[in-house]
């Protein structure tokens, strides 16, 4: 059978006939299923241990490629050959390289950006609890793949404008649910009276670092590390102890009086109209 390359009909410019005959083979042909039984099969293949598993290998495998080779140099038969499936079988997984980039931005910026949404949304804790459980969450995301968020950043230039743009989106979302906890720890006194943006800027900052010194593969070293750095969060914007701050009397005072009045000036410009 010809091995030439095949192009047109949705398939990969780069695809053979043998592989595009077998993309357009008709399976289980004679055997009568309901649409119910269709549905439930598919279901069953999406939720499958296996195809789990061989999903993760592959976003693993095209992680490192596109971080070693460049994502416009890694072709598909690239990662099947990294991965040990035949190019046909990829097929099965991943339509083609784009939608890889996009389940890694997705995994390493949208995913984050709902899991602070959910932790902002909780009843059950302030917002200095919030701001601890919302960088913990970050750290360990950041620490347990480093990889992935230093190959996003390193192709930002590169990025499809569709994915471009969700990722920016994902990051403004990230951003925004750090200032409001901020905001609302500054509204119930529990955190000192700093600029919410630059604040919340400094800790995303300090989070986002770990992927570029952390060696992951350690589940305890992982916790310690994001337990640690949370702390550190906190304490940068919560009240300190009256014991280890300005000591009692007009020293203090005033310099209670000088952090209210830069928050006063900076709600004043905030109000102004342009």
């Amino acid at each position: 059978m010809s091995t030439r390359p095949v192009t047109g009909a949705g398939y990969p410019s780069d695809m053979t006939s043998e592989e595009a005959a077998n993309e357009r083979r008709p399976r289980g042909r004679g055997k009568s299923r309901s649409t119910d039984q269709a549905a439930t099969e598919s279901a069953g293949i999406r939720s499958n241990p296996r195809r789990e598993l061989v999903e993760k290998q592959i976003i693993e495998q095209a992680t490192r490629l596109f971080a070693e080779r460049g994502f416009a140099s890694t072709t598909l038969q690239d990662i099947a050959d990294a991965t040990g499936l035949t190019r046909p079988a990829l097929y099965h997984y991943v339509a083609n390289k784009d939608e890889l980039l996009s389940r890694l931005v997705s995994e390493s910026t949208e995913t984050p950006a709902a899991l602070l949404h959910t932790i902002n949304e909780r009843t059950d804790l302030g917002p200095t609890e919030k701001l601890r459980e919302m960088a913990t969450a970050i750290a360990l995301h950041q620490a347990q793949a480093p990889d992935r968020f230093q190959l996003i950043v390193r192709s930002e230039a590169e990025l499809p404008e569709d994915i471009s743009r969700n990722y920016e989106q994902s990051r403004r979302h990230v951003l925004k649910e750090f200032i409001q906890v901020v905001e609302d720890g500054i509204r119930t006194g529990e955190m000192r009276p700093v600029d919410p943006r630059t604040a919340a800027l400094a800790v995303i900052g300090m989070l986002n670092w770990i992927a570029w010194w952390h060696q992951p593969g350690n589940a305890v070293d992982d916790r310690v590390i994001a337990t640690q750095l949370a702390d550190m969060a906190v304490r940068s914007l919560v009240h300190q102890d009256p014991q280890s701050a300005t000591p009692e009397g007009p020293a203090r005072a005033i310099a209670m009086l000088r952090q209210d009045l830069n928050y006063l000036e900076r709600l004043l410009d905030e109000s102004r109209p342009d």
